[in-house]
């Protein structure tokens, strides 16, 4: 009996059958919806006013929201490289995952030096009788660091933790891109464009860390403060009260008997999409890891 628990806890668990297919699905839809956004918000008309009027109307409240903002922003690579770098090394000294470590990291320069390098190629913005700079913001490069230190930190975190780290480092995304709007350096498409590339590159980088073996075993939801559904709800929840606050923005503007003049409406829809951009991508990966992670078989705990 003992020799087959030794067995059994040293045995590598493999992801779950079928987990396979889909993080190609989902990187490929990372991949489309980083096209799609590129078109619609930057080579329509429609999509070029949308942006351009939620970073304009951000002016209307920047006072001491934009010193925050500011401030954060300024703090904002320190951060990210540190809790980074933090969380990573502890992971990989304490628990030897040196492989790992190197696998989230390689991706998360990766996704940093593809989001400079799409700034360079990508052309400027057409001209679509809209008034705005031709040059090209997208993806923000803020929101790309931040995102890719969040999304490192959840590679290397154990599966009991990752849905807890998950939301913080989904909220601490969201909160840099939110920045970046108030501050005006950047629309609410290339905060959106930076989450889908670096789920494009984390997500294929979760799956050759999760094929390392028996340190992707849990036991499910619920067993573990850091694995507690509640880091699922608290997005959707948030997700969904972003939708209803963008949904009646649009409303009071769309054309209508009541249509309104638009003073920060724009604005929050702004803020809406990328609150539920990056919730939506919290609770999907989350979701994902959590099915390919093998639970944990009885005989080893």
């Amino acid at each position: 009996m003992t020799s087959s628990r030794q067995l059994s806890t040293r045995t590598p668990a493999r992801p779950a059958p079928g987990s396979a297919f889909l993080f190609v699905l989902s990187t490929v839809a990372c991949v489309a919806g980083l096209l799609a956004t590129y078109y619609f918000f930057v080579q329509t008309t429609t999509g070029q006013f949308i942006d351009e009027s939620a970073l304009v109307e951000a002016v209307q409240i920047h006072g001491p929201a934009g010193k925050a903002a500011t401030q954060f922003l300024d703090w904002l690579p320190t951060i990210s490289l540190v809790m980074a770098a933090v969380v990573v090394l502890f992971v990989t000294v304490i628990r030897r995952h040196w492989v790992e470590a190197g696998i989230a990291v390689a991706a998360c320069i990766g996704a940093n030096v593809a989001t400079q390098v799409l700034k360079d190629l990508l052309p400027p913005r057409p001209d679509k009788g809209v008034l705005t700079l031709e040059l090209n913001s997208l993806p923000s490069g803020h929101t790309t660091l931040a995102a890719s230190a969040a999304a490192a930190v959840f590679l290397m975190a154990s599966p009991r933790w990752r849905p807890m780290a998950g939301f913080i480092g989904g909220s601490f995304a969201i909160a840099s891109g939110v920045s970046t709007l108030i501050n005006q350096w950047h629309r609410p498409a290339d905060v959106v464009a930076a989450f889908l590339l670096v789920g494009a590159f984390m997500i294929p980088a979760g799956w050759l860390i999760l094929r390392r073996g028996s340190w992707n075993e849990w036991d499910g939801f619920g067993d573990h403060i850091g694995s507690a559904r509640i880091w699922l709800t608290l997005p959707v929840l948030i997700g969904l009260a972003s939708a209803g606050v963008a949904v009646y923005s649009l409303i009071r503007i769309a054309p209508s008997p009541w249509q309104e003049s638009s003073t920060t409406n724009y604005f929050w829809a702004g803020i809406s999409l990328i609150v539920i951009a990056g919730y939506l991508a919290t609770v999907a990966t989350t979701s994902l890891f959590a099915f390919a992670a093998r639970r944990r078989d009885v005989h080893s705990r």
